[in-house]
């Protein structure tokens, strides 16, 4: 799509090639591959582009663009990345401020402009909806990293990686001695198209240029450590300031990956093509710098990374001083344009498989006895791991074993008190947690651990704790079943009012109140019974949107699932919609006629 609207520019088929295998091939589109939906929402960007061109420009049947226009930023936004969809509609935005300024300022198209813009606000509201909700209960902002931590913005130091994106190492070939994450620094988009990127920048004066040029500074500005980088931390405005900011690599690559595709048009039509001397100079004066000034302590690495950028170097050297002096022979043109489009796409194409190397499965997710062991008898319980080595965040999902760990931004505020607090030891939920963004319990002596089910505690080194009895062990590690483990789900015998959040932690940490027979229920203006019948739960059901419970009680019983209260959730007793009381500071709580019974708790906004 790159390729359609380079050529909509009126740009040469060999630029608009460039162009699109530059974007394709980026390091922001590379780095971030294995996250399909990020990649899926940049993706559209050009037929946004594209569509706004021809709506704005003097064409008839504008309206088959205005639809094209509506239907790639809904599948732009449902893509599921919302800081690049934020960035997708920031940039597309000013895009179309820039063409209808140019094209008179037109009434008619800025009003279908916001018409259809409205339009897709309603049509996407389906998601935009939830999203807004999950993000009021997540704790998103709360254990936000300082932007002085290192790899927040992107260090000065590895604008090297746009010239030599191995200067730092690579994680894949495990000698990575960078700051923090690879794949959120590195903007390479090779060697050839940031030369011709640079002499559009230097040479080329149109508004395309200026557009794209502005769009390339711009993204620098906010995404490297300047003072304007750091405003909206400063100022705190609301989801900027937990947005990190080297994803605004996905600007800057797009708007090269655009600067190459002019540059080069433009090298193929000026006669004074020697002008490209100047931005062969530069780069060659950067690479010459970088082999000088080596780090005495990685010199093997750097060395070895510094060897192929400068054997392509001078391949674009000499094939760009060739084409400097056959500019009247259009066979030998199309031979080098061939050549230098060959050798753009064996450059980005190498960086891009070293880095995103293929391995079989069982070498990152390998089948063993323990995981045997957990997967035939943990049932509905959880698991935790006293060393992440055990179980990085989110690996046992996919062994499908529920875990109290997880790698996402947006995990409930709830549950991310919920679990500070049993790391503290005490009834404590001030922020910051200290998670940075990955939650990883370890207190397995805790009683929260026991009331969120972890029948299984998997360590390196022998744990000393009554509850806990060795039931397995392979290598290293060993497995402990906790035999104070509660029920996923169950009834209790009697249950306490509080009045908020923080009353219901203390009484979580009230040692008098047994969490086995007693529910904690916040924040209810009727009024409930204090006492209930104990009956049978069991759980026949479980899928990611429903679980299905089957209970038996003599009498009327409050029953528990250690599931997190989240709004959309319903409850239904056979059949009949049931209220959902918030039960134990972040779980479900409903009441339960006598009698045999279907409990059924699912996922509907409705």
């Amino acid at each position: 799509m790159l390729y359609s609207y380079l050529n909509n520019l009126k740009l040469s088929k060999w630029a608009s090639l460039l162009g699109a295998f530059t974007f394709s091939f980026s390091g922001f589109f590379i780095s971030w591959l294995e996250w399909g939906t990020i990649i899926h929402v940049g993706l559209w960007l050009p037929l946004i582009l594209l569509s706004i061109d021809k709506i704005t420009s003097n064409i008839p049947k504008k309206h088959v663009w205005l639809f094209a226009y509506l239907i790639s930023m809904i599948f732009s936004f449902f893509a599921g990345h919302l800081q690049t969809f934020f960035y997708v509609a920031i940039f597309s935005f000013c895009y179309f401020l820039s063409k209808w300024w140019q094209y008179g300022r037109k009434k008619n198209i800025l009003i279908l402009y916001i018409v259809f813009n409205v339009l897709f606000i309603i049509l996407s509201s389906v998601q935009w909806i939830p999203t807004l909700q999950l993000i009021s209960l997540s704790a998103r902002g709360i254990d936000v990293i300082s932007i002085d931590n290192p790899g927040w913005l992107i260090p000065w130091q590895h604008m090297i990686q746009f010239v030599v994106p191995d200067f730092f190492g690579n994680p894949t070939t495990l000698n990575y001695w960078g700051v923090w994450n690879y794949g959120e620094l590195v903007g390479y988009i090779g060697i050839m198209p940031l030369i011709l990127a640079l002499f559009a920048m230097f040479y080329r004066r149109d508004k395309k240029t200026l557009f794209f040029g502005t769009a390339f500074f711009m993204g620098l500005i906010f995404s490297f450590p300047t003072y304007f980088a750091k405003i909206p931390y400063l100022l705190k405005i609301p989801y900027l300031s937990t947005a990190q900011p080297t994803r605004l690599l996905f600007i800057i690559d797009f708007a090269l990956a655009v600067l190459s595709s002019l540059g080069f048009d433009y090298l193929l039509r000026i006669k004074r093509k020697v002008a490209i001397i100047s931005p062969l100079v530069f780069i060659s004066i950067v690479l010459v710098s970088l082999w000088v000034f080596i780090p005495k302590g990685h010199l093997l690495v750097v060395k070895s990374n510094l060897l192929l950028p400068t054997i392509l170097l001078a391949i674009s050297v000499v094939l760009l001083i060739v084409l400097i002096n056959i500019t009247k022979n259009k066979k030998f043109t199309v031979v080098i344009c061939t050549t230098i489009l060959a050798i753009s796409l064996f450059d980005l194409f190498r960086f891009g498989w070293k880095f995103t190397s293929f391995t079989q499965r069982p070498y990152l997710f390998p089948p063993t006895k323990t995981l045997s062991f957990l997967q035939k008898n943990l049932g509905d319980f959880r698991i935790m791991a006293t060393d992440s080595r055990i179980f990085p965040p989110n690996f046992p999902a996919v062994y499908k074993l529920q875990s109290l760990d997880g790698y996402d931004p947006l995990y409930l505020l709830r549950y991310g008190e919920l679990i500070a607090a049993s790391e503290r030891k005490k009834a404590d939920i001030t922020p910051p947690f200290g998670f940075n963004r990955i939650i990883t319990p370890h207190n397995y002596e805790s009683r929260i651990a026991d009331l969120l089910g972890v029948k299984y505690v998997l360590s390196f080194s022998t744990l000393n704790v009554p509850k806990l009895v060795k039931v397995f062990q392979e290598g290293q590690t060993m497995v402990y079943e906790n035999k104070n483990v509660i029920p996923r789900a169950f009834f209790v015998n009697t249950i306490k009012l509080s009045e908020n959040k923080e009353e219901s932690m203390k009484m979580l940490f009230d040692t008098s109140i047994d969490l086995t027979r007693a529910g904690i229920v916040e924040n209810q203006n009727e009024n409930l019974n204090l006492s209930w019948s104990v009956g049978s739960a069991n759980i026949i059901q479980y899928d990611e949107n429903k679980v299905i419970i089957d209970t038996k009680n003599e009498d009327v019983g409050f029953l528990i699932l250690t599931d997190t209260f989240y709004p959309t959730w319903k409850a239904s007793i056979d059949g009949k919609r049931a209220k959902i009381f918030v039960t134990d500071y972040n779980f479900r709580g409903v009441i339960v006629p006598s009698g045999k019974h279907i409990i059924e708790f699912y996922d509907s906004l409705f």
